[in-house]
C-alpha cells in the first residue's frame, strides 16, 4: 500500500478555541449552513459524535460527489486535535483505501490572539498506487475552501463561538 502525505499550516487572526468549536465540534451545523450550494447535510449514523462515531457528509445534487463517509479516530477538545478517516465515498476512486486527516489547532505565538491551524492528510493507496498532487488538488482546495468560509464567518461575528 503507498501512501502520500501532504500537511498545511495556516494562520488565522482567529482564538485557538473558537476555530476549534467551529470548524471541528460544530462542522455538522455550521458547514452545511455556510456552504448550502456544496453540502445539504452531515448525518451521524453512528456514535456520539466522538471518537469511534460515523458520519456521512451528503453534497447536493450537481456537486461531483454524492457523499462521503468519516470515522473520527479521536476528537481531543483539550488540546485541540481532531483525527478523521474518510472510510467510504466517490473521492476514494478506484485507487484509495482511505484518506486520514490530522487536524491541530495551537496558539500562535506571532500572532497573539491568533493560531495556527496545522492539516495532515495521509492518502492511502491501493496496491502500488502512490497519490500525486494533481490527483488531489480539489480535494485540498475544497478543504481550503471551508477552512477560509468559517474563518470568514467568526471574523465577521466576533462573539460566536467565543
Amino acid at each position: 500500500m503507498g501512501v502520500t502525505t501532504f500537511t498545511e499550516e495556516i494562520t488565522s487572526p482567529i482564538t485557538p478555541i473558537r476555530l476549534f468549536k467551529a470548524l471541528i465540534v460544530d462542522s455538522k451545523s455550521l458547514i452545511p449552513k455556510l456552504l448550502p450550494q456544496f453540502v445539504e447535510n452531515v448525518v451521524l449514523l453512528q456514535g456520539d459524535g466522538g471518537a469511534g462515531s460515523i458520519e456521512q457528509v451528503n453534497f447536493t445534487k450537481g456537486y461531483p460527489f454524492e457523499f462521503v463517509k468519516h470515522r473520527i479516530d479521536e476528537l481531543d477538545k483539550v488540546n485541540m486535535v481532531c483525527k478523521y478517516t474518510m472510510i467510504e465515498g466517490d473521492p476514494l476512486g478506484q485507487n484509495l483505501d482511505f484518506i486520514s486527516h490530522e487536524i491541530k489547532i495551537e496558539e500562535s505565538k506571532i500572532n497573539i490572539g491568533g493560531c495556527i491551524c496545522k492539516m495532515t492528510t495521509n492518502y492511502h493507496g491501493i496496491g502500488d498506487f502512490f497519490a500525486k498532487e494533481e490527483d488531489i488538488k480539489d480535494g485540498k482546495d475544497s478543504a481550503m475552501g471551508i477552512y477560509k468560509t468559517v474563518e470568514a464567518y467568526l471574523i465577521q461575528n466576533p462573539n460566536l463561538y467565543a
